[in-house]
């Protein structure tokens, strides 16, 4: 049977058939959709929406200087001068050796950062960097505050890969809350897609650098007499008071009533009750980045203050 079915023209007009219907199917169906599909009425960008993403401009600012600076040894000057707007270059910004592995995640955090500039200024516009105090000084003025006497010798992030990496805990981490705190004020499905996209990667940096110091939790932290965990939780402590609103920031060690579902000790990813992000106004960002505890009065790494609408109405109302 088999034979005679073989030598049959059946078996070619049940060929010629197959092959129209695979063809069909083929010219027929759609072309896979790669983009979403907004409603008719959606809005790309609203104007009350440009000022709150201007706003982490100052952020991103930041991370992309203390990082390129960290990790090659110079800064947006070099890597996209287009970029700063005729800003002032940074102070005190300096080159680390970097073990092999530290020095491969800055350098991708250091040109993420100049993506991030990038796409701000290019969907909302942007303004001159602002004048940013990235040196060992003013690093070693926050260290202090946190742990309310003077380390000697004074703390120094350009020291080693370590002690980089401290220094990378205090900076990512204000930009992620910032991002979850303007949410639900973005209307524009073009900011909103921005939004997500930059808070999805600060995210991802502020878990890459908690990972790597609790690993390291119990080390100490050569010269001091105090463990990285400690460090974390000092710093941790210290950006919550400046704020003013409550516990929103947390050290990579917590005690359980902080833990997960009141569960753990362990704190790699710094969350609320519901393991739930944090979220920061920009006035409580400005009190923590100034190192003031006041938005109207700027320090810290910003001594001249941070730039943009928002920032600057917060300098006329001391």
């Amino acid at each position: 049977m088999a034979i005679l079915l073989t030598s049959s023209p059946l078996i070619h007009i049940m060929f010629m058939v197959l092959i129209s219907v695979t063809n069909f199917i083929s010219f027929s169906a759609p072309y896979p959709t790669c983009q979403p599909s907004y409603p008719p009425h959606a809005i790309p960008v609203y104007k009350e929406d440009v000022d709150a993403l201007q706003f982490a401009l100052n952020l991103e600012f930041l991370e992309a200087e203390y990082f390129s600076w960290g990790a090659l040894g110079y800064g947006l000057d070099h890597i996209a001068p287009q970029l700063v707007m005729g800003g002032p270059p940074p102070i005190g910004a300096q080159k680390v050796q970097l073990d092999f592995l530290t020095k491969n995640i800055i350098t991708e955090f250091a040109y993420q950062e100049v993506g991030h500039v990038r796409a701000l200024i290019r969907t909302v516009g942007g303004f001159p960097r602002p004048q940013l105090d990235l040196s060992p000084n003013n690093f070693a003025k926050l260290f202090d505050s946190a742990f309310g006497y003077k380390l000697t010798p004074p703390f120094d992030p350009y020291r080693d890969s370590l002690s980089y990496m401290l220094g990378c805990y205090v900076i990512p981490y204000m930009g992620l809350v910032g991002y979850v705190g303007a949410n639900p004020l973005i209307n524009g499905y073009e900011k909103k897609l921005l939004l997500a996209g930059l808070l999805g990667v600060e995210s991802g940096q502020d878990a890459v650098i908690r990972m790597y110091l609790y690993e390291r939790a119990e080390e100490i932290v050569y010269p001091y007499n105090h463990t990285v965990a400690e460090f974390t939780t000092r710093i941790s402590e210290l950006r919550n008071r400046l704020a003013m609103c409550g516990i929103k920031d947390e050290g990579i060690i917590v005690p359980p009533q902080l833990g997960a579902e009141n569960r753990t000790e362990s704190n790699v990813l710094s969350a609320d009750f519901d393991s739930l992000s944090y979220r920061r106004t920009p006035g409580e960002i400005l009190r923590v980045v100034y190192s003031t505890g006041s938005e109207h009065f700027p320090g810290g790494f910003y001594p001249h203050g941070a730039n943009g609408r928002i920032a600057k109405e917060f300098l006329k109302k001391p």
